[in-house]
């Protein structure tokens, strides 16, 4: 095992415990204030409804070169990228279109 395994490791490691660090500590700040998790539950459903109907919009079409090794794509899982991408596309969309409005805001006052 060479110093890049060993690294790559603690950077997984990292990255996992960032990821706890992430979603449990707003968790034990939002004991303090119940209604911050009325706000995030809201969030999450929004984007949950956003994704389900990116999903039943997608294509489940897989290209004959992409269904056999090394991807061995299934519809399925072609269903669930074209899922995400589509959510992904929306989610930065409807950003582009806060930001403009905002400074529209700022503008105006």
């Amino acid at each position: 095992m060479d110093s890049f395994d060993i690294m790559l490791g603690v950077g997984y490691l990292l990255i996992g415990l960032g990821l706890i660090a992430a979603i449990i500590m707003p968790l034990i700040k939002s004991i303090d204030n119940p209604q911050s998790l009325v706000k995030i539950g809201v969030g999450v459903l929004g984007v949950l409804v956003l994704f389900l109907i990116a999903y039943s919009i997608s294509s489940d079409e897989v290209l004959p070169k992409y269904a056999v090794k090394p991807f061995n794509l299934t519809p399925g899982t072609s269903k669930m990228v074209g899922g995400v991408l589509i959510t992904t596309y929306l989610l930065f969309g409807l950003s582009l279109i806060g930001i403009v409005i905002t400074e529209f805001n700022k503008l105006l006052k």
